[in-house]
This record gives C-alpha cells, sequence and structure tokens, in this order.
C-alpha cells in the first residue's frame, strides 16, 4: 500500500506570476510622478521595480529624478494606493494559463495560497474582480501581518492559515523576496522566468525555473508533491 501524504500546498505569489499589473502600476506611479512634477518612467522599467511593495517602487520610481528629496515617503505611499485602487484592474490580465492551473490545483485535492507584498485588501479584490478568489484557502498581503516577504514567517504563516505543512508546501514566485523567503522557511520554489525580476531568474536559486504556469503541475510531481 502506498503510504498516505497530506494534502500539498501551493503558495503563489501575485504581481508577475499571476497577474500582469505593470501597466496598472505605471500608471498609478507616473501620475504621482506628474503631480510631483517629475518625469515619467518607462514600463519596461517599472516592470523591474515591482515585487517589494509600494514604498520600495516609490523610492525608485522618485529615485530617477533625485530622490524623495524631503517629500514624507507616507504622503507619496497614501496618494500612490489612492490613485492605483482607482485603476487598479484597467490593463491588468491574468497571465496565461493562470485560471486553468488553479482549476488543475483544486481538482487534484491541493491546497492553494496567495503570499504577496501588495495590501491584502487589494490583493482579495483583484481576485474577486477574475473570478478566482475561491481557488484559494488563504489569502495574506504585505500588510497581513508585523513582517512581509522576504521574511519568511510571511509564507509559514500563509502555509499555516491555508491549513498546509511545510513540509508538503512550495512557493511559486517571480522574485528574490520570493525565493528567499521560501529558502529560510524551509520550502522550496519555483521561479517564473517571465514575471518582474531585475534580475537573471536562473541567478535567484529557485529550485526549478517555469516558463509558463502549465508547467506547474508536472513540476509538482518531479517534487513528489503531487502522484
Amino acid at each position: 500500500m502506498k503510504p498516505q501524504h497530506a494534502p500539498c500546498t501551493v503558495v503563489f505569489d501575485l504581481d508577475g506570476t499571476l497577474i500582469d499589473s505593470a501597466p496598472d502600476l505605471a500608471g498609478a506611479l507616473n501620475d504621482l510622478l506628474v503631480q510631483y512634477e517629475r518625469p515619467q518612467v518607462r514600463l519596461p522599467d517599472v516592470r523591474t521595480m515591482v515585487g517589494d511593495g509600494a514604498v520600495s517602487l516609490i523610492r525608485r520610481g522618485f529615485g530617477r529624478s533625485g530622490g524623495l528629496d524631503g517629500i514624507p515617503i507616507e504622503r507619496l505611499r497614501n496618494r500612490f494606493l489612492a490613485l492605483y485602487v482607482d485603476r487598479m484592474t484597467l490593463e491588468t490580465s491574468l497571465f496565461p494559463g493562470a485560471e486553468a492551473t488553479l482549476h488543475s490545483l483544486h481538482e487534484r485535492g491541493c491546497r492553494v495560497a496567495l503570499c504577496t507584498n501588495k495590501p491584502v485588501g487589494m490583493a482579495e479584490d483583484i481576485l474577486r474582480y477574475f473570478g478566482i478568489r475561491d481557488r484559494f484557502h488563504a489569502v495574506l498581503g504585505g500588510d497581513s501581518l508585523a513582517v512581509r516577504k522576504p521574511d519568511p514567517l510571511h509564507l509559514s504563516v500563509t502555509i499555516e492559515r491555508a491549513g498546509g505543512q511545510i513540509g508538503r508546501a512550495v512557493m511559486v514566485g517571480d522574485s528574490n523576496a520570493d525565493v528567499k523567503a521560501a529558502r529560510h522557511a524551509g520550502v522550496p520554489s519555483i521561479a517564473v522566468s517571465y514575471g518582474y525580476s531585475s534580475d537573471p531568474v536562473e541567478s535567484l536559486g529557485a529550485d526549478l525555473v517555469a516558463d509558463h504556469l502549465d508547467q506547474i503541475p508536472d513540476f509538482l510531481v518531479r517534487m513528489e508533491l503531487l502522484g
């Protein structure tokens, strides 16, 4: 008789992994830059700035034209979020294979969770907009805990709240923060090659690299997390 294992838990990042949100993030960032008479940032450049939260994105955007210059970062963050919430699904789209992969994992008995540095309310709204919120057993954002990725606690608590086990989990993301959080939580990771990392995806140190979300179920079989 084959030994029975606990269900696997697949934890996804959001921006650059499940959704292509860069166009709307760029729109909000550029609206903010215009308000402060700063030059706008090109979309390809914004893609390399996403993944570490709004404050990091703002600092990088303003850093191209002299930095914050004494402007309180919290004021900029609040203005940016107000601009972004009004347009966060205007040009954002699911990456190819996202819906089918989530459905496949659900059908095969996996627990699925989201661990993102985006504010949790925004993440929930985006999932509902695309009709995929019901595929997730847990959703944690950058404001759900006192820490966020790359802190491994963000990931381990996400797995726990999804009803999963560390030894039967995997992190799927596009950034160094995702891979680092997984490594220090004792969880294997899959990096996607199409995301927003400013570093070559091969340099992140993930266990596997996926070029398409459709590969995830087969990778889980290879990692002995799925039968």
